[in-house]
């Protein structure tokens, strides 16, 4: 309880102003994507013609190789994440001199190691979400390699034609859940890089949260790859 009395109210408040932009942004992206272009909106319709196409060709040999491809990537980042945590957490043992070192930046506030160690649990934290949400996207890539295992023949489809978009929509929802929570994690990831900025001082946390939130904003509504989804539409 001794940071509660150590930590100024600034640095709650700020701390506060971080969380409130993380999770606004989260819920504002979610919200805008139903009414403007996003990345994530954009990738989902090809996932949905992805599918689409799966259905209508026999092996279905590609679509695994695909969905092992794309389970890659978030098994790749909770494995660097885990030597993330690792490394702030050895990095605990050593805050006296993280400490030394951080207060030799001109621009930077000096602040006391109990207080710097909190802010190193603040940035393991975000890595643990991180972890998480990365992990939960493994496994929702290993239910989609399920579902397009499961998948009927095609011959099933053309004779139930009308049961061929249900599937589509089924497997295509799972997939874009997927990377609906991959995006979390990645997201996690751009926030800790806003969250560094608070060892130096209070302005500079707010000014690198902001600066985050326009890097994600411009590139999820605003980028040139974008463009090329929305032009292969």
């Amino acid at each position: 309880m001794k940071i509660l009395s150590l930590l100024p109210w600034l640095d709650w408040i700020v701390l506060c102003f971080f969380l409130a932009m993380w999770v606004g942004y989260a819920w504002f992206a979610r919200r805008l994507a139903v009414y403007k272009h996003s990345i994530l909106a954009a990738s989902n319709r090809f996932r949905l013609r992805w599918i689409r196409v799966s259905l209508t060709r026999d092996p279905r040999v590609l679509d695994g190789i695909i969905t092992q491809t794309l389970s890659h990537t978030p098994s790749f980042f909770s494995s660097t994440t885990i030597i993330i945590m690792g490394g702030l957490l050895a990095l605990l043992g050593t805050t006296d001199k993280a400490a030394e070192l951080v207060r030799e930046i001109p621009f930077s506030q000096a602040t006391p190691i109990l207080v710097f160690e909190f802010k190193i649990i603040i940035l393991i934290a975000i890595f643990v979400y991180a972890f998480f949400r990365f992990s939960w996207s493994m496994r929702q890539y290993t239910f989609v390699a399920l579902m397009i295992g499961a998948l009927p023949t095609t011959q099933f489809f053309h004779d139930n034609p009308d049961k061929q978009e249900d599937y589509a929509q089924r497997v295509a929802a799972m997939t874009g859940l997927a990377a609906e929570t991959f995006n979390d994690g990645l997201r996690a990831y751009y926030f800790s890089f806003a969250a560094m900025g608070w060892f130096f001082s209070p302005l500079f946390f707010v000014l690198t949260t902001l600066l985050i939130v326009a890097i994600l904003y411009n590139r999820e509504f605003h980028s040139d790859v974008l463009n090329v989804f929305d032009d292969g539409n």
